[in-house]
């Protein structure tokens, strides 16, 4: 597209097009006064907001995060875009012919569901200050910076097979249509070929219902396991290259982030009032970028002891893993519930995770305080 298209579409631009109630969402604003520029979130964030999921009310609410609840990671604004007049472009160096689709040609294609998280880069970040003693900069993201959802869509591979992959394709860089973020442009962020050609799709639907502004409509990528900057939205073009491509997006921020470390929650509000003496089943769950969640463990005496929890429900790899677990409180005041899980490949969280400049990558078991009352 060229820039005077991308601007008759973009219409109205708001920053989060959803209502953000605060029983179901966190603000999370950018870190302005840190002036480092290397983190998940930017300048304009402070602005145009981020919207971090609560997990208590993820309570109740089976395996899919609902649309209303997942949460929003924006760099600029939410534009709004006509579908009737969109087009997405695969073009390069790296394929035969350059092809275009329309939003009826994308639904016309043959299509796959998946159930897969989204997660940004820097979920977790504020547990390094918290926690560990040693504050990165940008938004202070708690554990809800992430969702799963059902997404349906056309397998990338599809559309680069249309467009004749050449062999030595290395690269293949999918633009967004947000507005440019500064002086860095629009966020492109380039995926190898072998993992575009693998499990990443082109969703047009998020829990089976088209995509809403704020996710992505008309259509964005969902690849499992990498951190949620790899799942661009809102899809005006993509790009694939014979050569290593750098953006700002691969330099500047998230260098070197790819795949998401392990990490587990608890469905429950930070410092939640639990009854003395009653018996309790306590819910969370469980993710990992590297592969699906085989063991689930919970201390209730600060990681003195673990107790394996019940994890009956779906082992999907690109998704969590929702576990349960039981407990009867004897004494009243705080205490710390932790929770840690092991991935298939072998990884547990660890009790502290090395420092990282940008925030990314907290794995650590996260320390989460409840008070038990008197009933």
């Amino acid at each position: 597209m060229t820039q005077g298209e991308v601007k008759a579409l973009r219409g109205t631009l708001s920053a989060i097009v959803k209502p953000l109630p605060a029983e179901l969402f966190i603000r999370r604003p950018a870190d302005a006064d840190s002036g480092q520029a290397d983190t998940c979130d930017d300048t304009l964030a402070h602005r145009s907001g981020n919207a971090e999921m609560r997990w208590e009310s993820m309570a109740g609410q089976g395996y899919h995060t609902p649309t209303d609840r997942f949460f929003v990671r924006h760099h600029t604004v939410t534009p709004r875009i006509d579908a009737a007049e969109w087009r997405l472009r695969v073009h390069g160096d790296g394929v035969r012919r350059a092809v275009a689709f329309g939003y009826d040609e994308l639904l016309s294609m043959p299509a796959r569901t998946m159930d897969a998280a989204v997660e940004c880069a820097g979920n977790g970040r504020r547990f390094y200050g918290t926690q560990q003693g040693l504050r990165a900069p940008g938004a202070q993201w708690g554990l809800g910076a992430i969702g799963v959802a059902r997404w349906r869509g056309v397998p990338l591979r599809e559309l680069l097979r249309e467009a004749g992959v050449r062999e030595e394709a290395v690269d293949v860089v999918p633009a967004g249509l947000d507005p440019p973020f500064e002086r860095y442009g629009r966020v492109r962020r380039p995926l190898p070929v072998w993992k575009a050609m693998d499990d990443v799709l082109v969703a047009y639907e998020m829990n089976g219902e088209p995509l809403p502004p704020d996710h992505g409509f008309p259509a964005r990528l969902v690849v499992p396991g990498w951190a949620g900057i790899a799942s661009i939205k809102w899809l005006g073009e993509i790009e694939v290259s014979t050569n290593a491509v750098f953006t700002a997006w691969n330099t500047v921020f998230y260098r070197g982030i790819a795949r998401q470390p392990v990490k587990s929650a608890f469905e429950l509000a930070w410092d939640a009032r639990l009854p003395l003496g009653e018996h309790l089943v306590l819910r969370g769950r469980s993710w990992s970028g590297r592969g699906r969640i085989v063991r689930a463990e919970v201390s209730f005496d600060g990681g003195w002891s673990w107790r394996d929890a019940d994890h009956r429900g779906e082992h999907l790899v690109a998704a969590w893993l929702p576990w349960h677990v039981t407990w009867v409180p004897e004494h009243p005041g705080r205490h710390v519930l932790m929770a840690r899980a092991t991935d298939s490949s072998g990884v547990t969280q660890p009790l502290v995770t090395p420092w990282h400049p940008a925030g990314y990558h907290f794995d650590a078991v996260v320390q989460h305080p409840v008070q038990v009352v008197l009933g």
